[in-house]
């Protein structure tokens, strides 16, 4: 066990368990029945839905007989990144976890502590016989990470509690009481190809940071389809002759995309100047970015005499204008709540196929009529290049519940054991608890969590220190719910 000499050591023991079992969003049956052994073994009452969501229920300890249950709730999936060059297989193989300097990462790949370690919390208080607490109702959803497919599916008339600790944020100190509404947006354009010979050159853009989209996307992170669409407008605008292959970036609309690839052909005589014009181009996004993209990089490799079927010229412009000029990063900040971003979307995913372009955006906002307006954007984008639009995935926001139960005594709790106010405040993410108001009337929700760096990228950490003061004050906050 790598993790065995961490405190808190029941803690980090589920989360290391968790971390042996694949657990990507829609392939979750697998540590769903994970869960449901664990509760077998206990003794605990629990149903395990079609969707592969798991409830258990917990009685309250001596003298909490009688209290209100709390519902514990984080999420099963996690988002699968792994580094270029990287072998693993999530599908089958675990992650390789160890702790270094203070924080827990993984060999290569995401993490997973998004939202491992609520489910970890969860399980070490279902099978604690010391800890103080009303009764519990854990509730394990699954594909949270795309389109919150469990939190939709899940029926909560099982439930008896109104008050939620959701367990999935990343910030210590920050006891989150709101969250933004969002969707997933696809633009797919229609494209023609005819035959070409010449030279191609594979276009690659990696080293970038990624991460969240919607935590992080105001850091400005590089996004490698944005870039890679502004190499290709680079090299049309400098009158270089080409044809494109194929452009391909991303695999997930919630993650600020590290990588992408692109293909194109041209005849021998244009290809060195395509070379000067993007190690230029390479140079100036170097100097764009500095620090915060130390590591970005453009690869230009060479294939002599090839045979390839490209796009049209018609097309090629279709596709680097939509990957161009289509928005993307922060639209606006609130005008309530200084420093928090609004509105903003995500060019997550650009997939070629024979036949056409698909663009994956995740569009979020904690104002419903913006989220609306970015869709129409899209929309009318798909419009103008003679492409098709839908939504997948669409979630409501977690509106602020002026008159909370739950929330004054985290505050309260938290203020007795560190002496400090903790920070409330609403996040540019998605969180399920819209969806369970939605379904729970009078729902009470609150989410906090351990401090986590870097999540849905292959740098995701998870401080151990934090993991350790999170604990003691979960188990604070359920001793006074009585």
């Amino acid at each position: 066990m790598a993790l065995e000499n961490l405190e808190p050591k029941e803690v980090f023991y589920y989360f290391e368990e968790l971390t042996k079992i694949p657990r990507g969003t829609y392939n979750t049956k697998a540590v769903s029945d994970y869960c449901v052994n664990f509760a077998k073994e206990l003794g605990l009452e629990y149903i395990q839905d079609q969707a592969n969501n798991v409830i258990i229920k917990k009685a309250g300890t001596k003298g909490y007989e009688e209290s209100e249950p709390v519902i514990i709730q984080g999420h099963l999936d996690m988002v699968c990144e792994k580094i270029q060059g990287s072998t693993h297989d999530f599908m089958k193989d675990p992650l390789d976890v160890y702790e270094e300097d203070g924080f827990v990462q993984a060999r290569g790949t995401t993490l997973g502590g998004d939202d491992g370690i609520a489910i970890a919390y969860a399980m070490t208080i279902l099978a604690s016989n010391e800890l103080e607490h009303p009764p519990i109702e854990a509730v394990f959803t699954v594909d949270e990470e795309e389109g919150m497919g469990g939190a939709n599916a899940i029926d909560l008339s099982v439930l008896k509690g109104r008050m939620l600790l959701n367990l999935d944020s990343d910030l210590e100190g920050t006891i989150v009481a709101g969250c933004e509404g969002g969707c997933e947006n696809v633009v797919c354009i229609p494209i023609e190809r005819e035959e070409k010979e010449g030279t191609v050159l594979t276009i690659s853009v990696d080293g970038l940071r990624g991460g969240h989209s919607g935590l992080e996307i105001h850091e400005q992170h590089g996004n490698a389809n944005k870039l890679m669409g502004r190499l290709l407008m680079t090299l049309a605008a400098e009158k270089v002759e080409f044809s494109l292959v194929q452009i391909d970036g991303g695999s997930k609309p919630n993650v600020i995309t590290s990588f992408g690839e692109s293909k194109i052909v041209l005849c021998p005589s244009e290809a060195e100047k395509a070379k000067e014009i993007l190690q230029e181009s390479t140079d100036i996004l170097k100097a764009e970015f500095g620090q915060d993209e130390s590591d970005l990089s453009v690869i230009v490799s060479e294939e002599p005499n090839q045979k390839v079927c490209a796009m049209t010229t018609e097309s090629k412009k279709k596709v680097i204008f939509l990957v161009t000029a289509t928005p993307d990063g922060v639209q606006c900040f609130s005008r309530n709540i200084k420093g928090l971003v609004e509105t903003s979307l995500n060019l997550g995913i650009v997939k070629t196929e024979e036949d056409r372009i698909t663009t994956v955006y995740r569009v979020r906002s904690a104002v419903k009529s913006k989220k609306e307006y970015m869709k129409k954007t899209l929309a009318m984008w798909a419009e103008f290049l003679d492409g098709t639009f839908s939504i997948e995935g669409e979630y409501p926001a977690w509106a602020y519940k002026i008159d909370s139960k739950i929330r004054p005594i985290v505050v309260n709790t938290y203020k007795e054991l560190f002496g400090v106010e903790p920070k409330v405040t609403t996040v540019h993410a998605g969180l399920e608890c819209g969806l369970f108001a939605g379904k729970l009337e009078d729902l009470d929700c609150v989410s906090l969590g351990p401090e986590m760096l870097s999540i849905h990228s292959p740098n995701e950490k998870l401080n151990v220190a934090s993991t350790q003061r999170t604990w003691e004050l979960i188990k604070a906050i359920l001793k006074n719910c009585k």
